[in-house]
């Protein structure tokens, strides 16, 4: 007695249906992914150059003329934005309408490859125009650090307020007697076997101490003055008075260069938002172009 075997229950015997190449290949197409690629970075530097020759028409550096560097921040997030756009849109469709035509997948899959191929050209677009701003920033820091070397080793920027404590009074007499007739004035005292070279010396390294520590003590400012006196001849309140003087002096150039330092982070802080704001939405214009080109590639 022979047994007669039955397929189990959802076993189909019938042949599978074969697979097509276009379901076999790879979905991802790079030769139209680096074409769109390539196409976003170029668009990205002829606007940035573009961009980089109005700003500098725009900007002066004599007062009062040009935009102020708030109205050249905005305007230069805006063109930032532009740029990303535009590009975004250029290689994005090119990456789409370049790609084969598949004719063996389903629409809804062709058209999600179509937004990747998009996407995909934004990414290395944007890779190539990162990279390419990245050297062009790291020649730009040693341009910087060379002119900020070259700056520090000027002695007439860093002795400047040395200098001011330690001129000569144009009249040592008139102003010692008028500073006798409102009060008398005891004697200075004295610094023996300092140098003029080593007062300039002491009175540098103070002024950088309360430089770093956000003013100078009194007793230091006591001394100063005291140096100041003897070095220039005035009187202990005149001298006193001009290492006043010269300390406000310090902290307000402190203070502008603080607020100059904060507004440049500020920009920076601001410029940096706008920019990645503008990356989100390139990236969907570019997946959105990719999917308009391929739209087109499968109509023609």
């Amino acid at each position: 007695m022979s047994t007669v075997l039955h397929p189990a229950p959802g076993y189909s015997t019938a042949p599978a249906a074969p697979v097509s190449d276009d379901q076999a290949a790879s979905g991802v197409s790079w030769p139209a992914v680096f074409a769109g690629g390539i196409t976003a970075a170029a668009v990205s530097v002829i606007l940035l150059l573009f961009g980089t020759g109005l700003g500098l028409s725009s900007i002066s550096p004599w007062p009062h003329q040009g935009v102020t560097v708030a109205t050249f921040t905005v305007l230069a997030a805006i063109w930032l934005i532009i740029v990303q756009w535009v590009s975004a849109i250029f290689g994005g469709y090119m990456a789409g309408r370049l790609r084969t035509k598949w004719v063996g997948v389903h629409t809804d899959e062709v058209f999600f490859r179509d937004t990747a191929h998009g996407f995909l050209a934004w990414a290395l677009g944007t890779l190539i125009v990162a990279a390419m701003l990245s050297m062009a920033a790291a020649g730009a820091a040693g341009t910087g650090t060379q002119a900020a070397v070259t700056l520090a080793a000027n002695t007439s920027q860093k002795t400047y307020f040395v200098d001011e404590l330690f001129r000569q009074n144009a009249n040592p007499a008139a102003a010692t007697n008028g500073a006798s007739l409102l009060a008398p004035q005891s004697a200075a005292p004295a610094t023996p076997n300092v140098s003029s070279q080593d007062m300039q010396g002491e009175a540098a390294a103070i002024l950088a101490e309360g430089a770093a520590n956000g003013g100078v003590s009194q007793t230091d400012a006591n001394y100063l003055a005291q140096l100041v006196a003897e070095r220039t001849g005035l009187a202990p309140a005149d001298a006193q008075a001009r290492v006043q003087d010269v300390l406000n002096q310090e902290q307000a150039a402190i203070t502008k260069a603080k607020q100059a330092a904060d507004a440049a982070r500020k920009s920076s802080a601001s410029a940096a938002i706008y920019l990645f704001v503008s990356l989100l939405i390139g990236a969907f214009i570019a997946s959105v172009a990719g999917a308009i080109g391929g739209r087109l590639r499968d109509a023609y």
